[in-house]
Formats: C-alpha cells, structure tokens, sequence
C-alpha cells in the first residue's frame, strides 16, 4: 500500500471498502454485456471512458493510500486510458462454438487475476468476435471497494440509453420498500409479542453468525472442495435463463417473492447435482450465503443522487450476509415436496430480515476492525464465506432493452470473483428474463451438469406449484 504525506488526498476510504481489499480478501465484480451487433469502432470506447465513465464517480480514478496516521484514503490520479482497456485477438474467421470457448477461457483468466495496486481499481475488455450468445461483448471488471453492486450497476445503467427512444429513462422492476428502522422498532414495541420474537430472533442471528464464523465447519462435498485458496483457482462460468413471466406465475401461485423462487430453485438444483456426483451428498450439512442490499430504497436512484451527503441511497457498500442452511434432500423428497425449497428460502430470509442481526454483525465488524484492524475484520467475513457452501447476490436490470454506443444489448449478466468459495451465482433481471450466472471451481464442479439440474429444478418446482391451490 503507498503511502503519501504532502500530496493532496481526497474522502477516507469506507470500512466496508477497507474489509474487500486486502491481502486477506479481495471481491471483484464482472458485468458483462451482450451486443447485437459487431462494436465496429471499437477504440471509440476510450474517449467513452475518458468523457461520460471516469467522472461518475472520483473512485474511478483515485487509488487507495495511507495518510501519514495509517488511515487509508482516495487519492486521485491521472488514468491513463490505455491501461484500463483490453482487445483480446484470437484466430480469425473461426466458428461461434470456437469463440465461446475462447471467450470462456478469456472470462476465467480475468476472474483470477488481481488488479495492480498502482491504477485506479476497474478495467474494461472489448471481446469482438462472434459467439453463440452475441455478436459482441463488452466486458466490465470494477474491484468491490469501489461500492456494491447497487452503486456499481447504478453506474453502468447512467450511461445506458434505451434501445427504442433514447430520450426516455430507463424502467426498473419494482420492489417492496424496506420498512425504517424507526418504523420497525416501533411497530414492535407495539406488539410486545413480536418485539420479544424479534429481539430473540437478533440475538440468535448475530450468536450464530460468530460462532459458525470461528467454529463451525461445513461438509466437503460436491460443491465445496474446501481447497486452500480456493478463489486463487481456475474457474467456469456458465449462465441459465429463466422466463421472468413464468417465475411470476410460481410468485402469484406460492404467495412468495421473485428472490424466493430463484433461491429455492438453486438450492434444490444444487442439492441434485451433489446428490447426482455423490450418493448421500444431498443430505450433507450445507448453507449458502445471500446477499442483502441494507438501503431503505424501492428502486436505483441516480449517480448524482447516491453522491449526496443525505441520501438514502449512499455510494459505497451498504450489505449484510444473510447465512441459510440448505434444505437436505431426503429419499425421493425433491419429486414428492420441491416447493419446501422455496418455502424454507422464504422463511429464513424473512426472519432474518425482521431481526436486527445484520446490523450487530456491521457493528461486530467495526468494533473488531478498531482493535485488530482492517484485515482483522476482513478475516471474520472470510471465516463466513469460507464455513458457506455457496453464495448468491442478485440486482435488477432495466425493463425495456438498452444500447451501449448505439449498440442493442441482448444481455447481461454478473458474477462476483475473488470469494473463498467453489460456487457463486449472481442473478439478474433483464427484459423479460432472468439471468443467473455461475461461477464454479473449474475441474472440480462440472458446470454443464450443474446447469441442467437448475434447469429440472425449475421444472419440478412449477410444475409442483401449479398444483397448487392459488
């Protein structure tokens, strides 16, 4: 880490910045996009960077360093384009099938690799061959100290134009507000029985978050090797799509959320696939992280409005881990009871939401980052990551279809790389269909696999929740 004494240095970095960047853990995001067509003017992108992407946000060109009291902290600096931006050149005139497999190879070398300390932390690579999804892609890698995948993708999302009149603004699936903590807190003094459920409910979130973050280890099992650094690993990254209509029927029938159907979908997909590698797996003691966005928002607001002082978006990173145990998979109980997946999800992910647990272990966080440090904290969110199986995190994408330079997007999608773990899965919402990306421990889980017992899972949970009485 450089260290400055007279040069000018901007904001402080965050807590949570600190805790994703070090020699201890390191998350990047990847978003990819799929172009309609080809990207012809290709080297046009850097006065894109230089004019509209770079002064979104002064991370984007700042790099961290410590002041002269050991406080790290954003200094700004001068980018030098040319670093940042990637034009892979593979074999000309090959097939789609040849380039998918050039682009998976090109993704799963990108996923490893760490950004260099001396520039500021994103990197763009344009990937212009044709492959079996899109003529083209555009390929971004921003480091998670630069804040969450709400402000990341809110970024990305202000510089994309709808596809159909670029003039209107973009739309976004809505979703319910979180209730305020104020609100919350006195609602349950309200009703005393379900303030004392509450407090017995954080109390037990946050005992149990510790102790399975220092104690507790989880089974080996087909998709968790256990390796020792294992985010140093080769990886696969493979991706699934849904109808966003047809996981809207399952929501309507169940009387559950959108996360809910695809979390329980994954979970009993995952269960199949251990069980399908190795016979008794699918009962083995397994838990998966999710992803929780703590903002109390309904929707992404704007770059100018996540830079305020006041908002009720901030900038930065603003999530908590929800832990949940992965149901077992018990003789034949996947045909006859699916839906408990997605029942079980539910459940869990709503206690843990009406408890306050999330916030204690924020604060755990920083009173063990004031005695031990940044990497001391950092250590506490690996122990997590490392005693979970597998991890899920989840944003929203426009509703209409956007265009990068004029460009129709055809997809998206984002994974998170740099976590402890032999299985990840981001999952994103894009006109119409639901996209979840995988990624895997290459030659240890088998994507392809993995994939189709997802793509059964889905099926035997629809077909079971049309039986349903609504």
């Amino acid at each position: 880490m450089e260290t400055v004494k007279d040069q000018e240095i901007s904001e402080p970095v965050s807590p949570g910045g600190q805790f994703l960047s070090n020699s201890v853990l390191s998350l990047s995001i990847i978003a990819v996009m799929e172009l309609e067509e080809p990207f012809d003017d290709a080297l046009s992108i850097i006065p894109f960077l230089k004019d509209v992407f770079v002064p979104i946000n002064p991370r984007f060109s700042s790099i961290m360093v410590a002041d002269k009291d050991g406080v790290k902290r954003w200094k700004r600096v001068e980018v030098r384009l040319s670093d940042h931006v990637n034009f892979p050149v593979f074999t000309t005139g090959m097939s789609a099938q040849f380039y998918d497999e050039c682009f998976d190879e090109y993704l799963s070398k990108m996923a490893m690799e760490q950004f260099p300390q001396s520039q500021p932390l994103w990197e763009v690579h344009v990937i212009n061959y044709p492959t079996s999804h899109a003529s083209s892609n555009i390929i971004f890698k921003l480091h998670h100290s630069l804040g969450d995948g709400f402000s990341l993708m809110g970024a990305l999302f202000s510089f994309l134009k709808r596809a159909d009149n670029p003039s209107l603004p973009l739309t976004f699936p809505s979703v319910q507000l979180h209730t305020s903590k104020y609100d919350r807190n006195f609602s349950m003094f309200r009703k005393v029985p379900t303030f004392f459920s509450s407090v017995y409910n954080s109390a037990s979130d946050f005992c149990s978050s510790i102790r399975r973050s220092c104690l507790e280890k989880e089974d080996e099992t087909p998709i968790r090797s256990g390796h020792s650094g294992v985010e140093s690993l080769p990886v696969a990254i493979t991706t699934i799509t849904f109808s966003l209509d047809h996981i809207k029927q399952i929501k309507a029938k169940l009387g559950v959320t959108l996360n809910d159907v695809i979390t329980g979908t994954i979970f009993l997909g995952a269960r199949m696939y251990m069980e399908t590698v190795s016979q008794g797996s699918g009962s083995a003691r397994s838990s998966s992280f999710v992803v929780l966005n703590t903002r109390m928002l309904g929707g992404y607001k704007s770059v100018q409005e996540m830079l305020k002082p006041d908002s009720e978006a901030p900038w930065g990173n603003h999530i908590a881990i929800l832990k949940i145990p992965i149901p077992k998979l018990g003789d034949a109980e996947a045909k006859n009871n699916p839906l408990k997946f997605v029942m079980n999800a539910r459940k869990i992910i709503k206690r843990k939401r009406s408890s306050i647990g999330v916030y204690l272990n924020a604060k755990f966080l920083l009173l063990v980052a004031r005695f031990r440090g940044p990497n001391g904290a950092s250590k506490c969110i690996r122990g997590t990551l490392e005693n979970t199986s597998m991890g899920i995190s989840n944003v929203r994408g426009p509703m209409e279809q956007v265009a990068f330079a004029n460009n129709p997007i055809n997809g998206l999608y984002f994974v998170v790389t740099g976590a402890p773990q032999s299985l990840m899965a981001g999952v994103t919402s894009y006109i119409g269909k639901l996209r979840v990306a995988l990624l895997v421990e290459k030659d240890f889980i088998d994507p392809q696999k993995l994939k189709s017992q997802i793509e059964n899972a889905f099926d035997m949970i629809s077909e079971a929740a049309c039986r349903e009485s609504t």
